[in-house]
């Protein structure tokens, strides 16, 4: 259910006590819009961070005997399961309004994808979920397989921002459709705010967002670029962004390459960055802010986990 272009999408240290400015020394950008002052980029190269990198990650050596199980074990379960998971929420679509029933189908499906894939993950800061009812998480994007990992561990009902293009996609963009995703449209960056916009909506209505400000997998296992969107649409809510960083899901499945390679997993889930009083102005500092964290906390829980 994670095609090839996912989710875009779609954290700091500890939350201070009180919700201070970013800092105007911060690195600010030109604006794509004089309309919107503060609205993300769509122009990586012009605007996107150059913070640290990670280590690119080296798979570990496995058994030649697990290209094989892919193939003619993973993969097909993984197919039929996905097909029929996709099928049963697509006859809930019908009259699931709400969209509930269909999450939970997915989070079923995530979580038998894991089983298959016989990689255990654990949640660390779980606590820190339950502190904001509606907020936005923001993820670091390595893998296929870090949409059902996230869909599996998270407990509650969100939303994600997705390529539009996705829509195109038999089942899978007749879930996203049905079960009331949020659609972007980065063809100009008119577009892209009327998309961001919709996914301000979907967060004054009481539902959390999950996105990858990377926009696309990572290549080398390294944090890529972050666009502004998730700070811009945070801060337009005047809702916490929430750090989330997933380890070990490169390993499981790099990028270009189709056999699992079967390991734990981890989510970490960063302290609550507030946005109260904040502006589209801070939208570049405070993405700044997210990379950096998400980069520091992986580097450390990726060195543990090796």
């Amino acid at each position: 259910m994670t095609p090839d272009q996912p989710p875009v999408i779609l954290s700091g240290g500890a939350a201070e006590a009180k919700n201070p400015r970013i800092s105007p020394e911060a690195p600010q950008t030109p604006r794509i819009s004089p309309e919107e002052p503060g609205a993300p980029r769509l122009d990586s190269e012009t605007w996107a961070y150059e913070a640290p990198q990670i280590p690119p990650a080296e798979p570990r050596p496995q058994s030649r005997i697990l290209p094989w199980l892919t193939y003619l074990l993973f993969l097909p379960l993984i197919a039929l399961a996905t097909t029929a998971f996709g099928c049963v929420s697509l006859i809930a679509g019908l009259w699931d309004k709400s969209g509930s029933q269909q999450h939970a189908i997915a989070h079923a499906w995530a979580r038998v994808l894991l089983l298959i894939s016989l990689s255990p993950v654990t949640l660390i800061g779980a606590e820190k979920l339950h502190e904001h009812e509606t907020a936005v998480y923001a993820s670091n994007h390595l893998s296929y397989f870090d949409t059902p990992v996230l869909f599996a561990k998270l407990p509650f009902q969100f939303r994600i921002l997705a390529k539009q293009a996705l829509w195109k996609i038999p089942f899978i963009g007749w879930y996203l459709h049905r079960s009331g995703q949020v659609p972007v449209d980065a063809k100009s960056a008119r577009s892209a705010i009327a998309s961001l916009s919709r996914g301000v909506a979907t967060l004054k209505a009481g539902l959390p967002l999950v996105l990858f400000p990377e926009g696309g997998r990572a290549a080398s296992g390294e944090t890529q670029a972050f666009v502004s969107g998730a700070a811009y649409m945070a801060i337009k809510a005047q809702l916490p962004l929430i750090p989330l960083t997933l380890v070990g899901t490169y390993e499981l499945l790099p990028i270009h390459t189709y056999h699992l390679r079967p390991r734990p997993l981890a989510i970490i889930v960063g302290d609550p960055i507030p946005t109260t009083g904040l502006t589209t102005r801070d939208a570049d500092a405070l993405t700044q802010r997210l990379r950096d964290v998400i980069t520091a906390t992986y580097m450390q829980h990726h060195k543990d986990s090796e």
